[in-house]
């Protein structure tokens, strides 16, 4: 597969997934991506240009995806809307994007026949409650409880009914919360960083209690990649690198990282409908493909985004003060 048509990948985890593909392959990529606020064309700067270029689209638009399609080996398919918080205010560009466009590339794929990668996440799933020891895996019955986490779902089962119906060949990959490099501040993890860089309390939600199970961006990357190039067709593969830590946690080690008290934040509004805990079973994918995260320890994985952060305000910064003006609107 040595052209890849990469859609989204001038945001936060598709960026991340075309730097892994430079340094790890020979592959060609082209990235399609309509450059809403969640991208950046910073996030591709200095990759070579002959074998990374970037078209400016809308994936929901046959018009553009069908004849790039046409001219790439596979389609990794990352774009979506993705934040909760975003589907609560307005559900309908979750619903474009994240459905109808999955819809368009689909058949894009089935009438070039190329293979497709799509990219979800375990939200599908819903959550599980805090003391509950049980994970989420490929046989986890679809729970979700946002506009995005249901929009995701709906394009989940749009890819496995075309591999049905259609023969079309496809993966799906289900992936716990992300960090790393240019994820946009609006995030969690990146919101408290840039907050204690400019001498502002972190906030946390409500008690701090509800869990992620957390997974740097580059171990994506590198998972998603396996699945490619070694993932059964029509098979569903999660991808966690046990990482789970409550929120609360989250916040004080970033505080202690950055030499401040961990008691240096401010409790504020819960989210509405906040789901409890999400925990990924990679099992399948560790033994079948043979695929193992490289940040095994969360704090050497956050230290790393942090000094990240550290040095790079000059693409944070221009949105700092809008995204705290909306958050301050909600008591958030």
């Amino acid at each position: 597969m040595q052209r890849l048509l990469v859609t989204g990948g001038a945001g936060f985890i598709g960026s991340n997934f075309v730097h892994h593909l430079v340094r790890e392959t020979d592959a060609r990529v082209t990235v399609l991506d309509k450059m809403t606020y969640a991208a950046s064309k910073e996030a591709l700067a200095g990759l070579p240009e002959d074998r990374v270029s970037l078209v400016v689209g809308d994936i929901a638009e046959p018009d553009v995806v069908d004849p790039l399609v046409a001219q790439h080996d596979a389609v990794v398919h990352f774009a979506a809307e993705s934040h909760n918080d975003n589907s609560l205010n307005d559900p309908s560009p979750f619903i474009r994007t994240n459905i109808l466009g999955t819809f368009t590339i689909l058949e894009a794929v089935r009438k070039h026949d190329r293979r497709l990668h799509h990219v979800s996440t375990d939200e599908v799933y819903g959550d599980l409650e805090l003391d509950d020891p049980k994970r989420f895996t490929e046989d986890t019955p679809y729970n979700p409880s946002s506009p995005y986490s249901a929009s995701k779902a709906g394009s989940d089962h749009l890819v496995r009914a075309w591999v049905r119906s259609f023969g079309v060949r496809a993966t799906v990959s289900n992936c716990s919360n992300n960090y790393g490099p240019w994820q946009h501040i609006e995030k969690f993890i990146p919101r408290q960083i840039t907050n204690v860089i400019d001498g502002i309390r972190p906030k946390l939600y409500g008690s701090g209690e509800n869990v992620r199970d957390w997974i740097h961006a580059e171990d994506h990357s590198s998972a998603v990649r396996t699945i490619l190039e070694k993932g059964r067709i029509g098979e569903t593969y999660l991808i966690g690198a046990d990482g789970e830590k409550n929120n609360l946690e989250v916040v004080q080690l970033i505080l202690k990282l950055m030499g401040q008290p961990q008691d240096a934040f401010d409790h504020v509004t819960d989210r509405a409908g906040h789901d409890l805990r999400y925990a990924i079973e990679s099992g399948k994918l560790r033994q079948e493909l043979g695929w193992a995260p490289k940040f095994q320890d969360f704090e050497s994985g956050l230290a790393n985004t942090i000094e990240w952060y550290q040095a790079h305000g000059d693409w944070w910064r221009p949105a700092k003060e809008a995204v705290e003006a909306t958050y301050a609107q909600k008591g958030q």
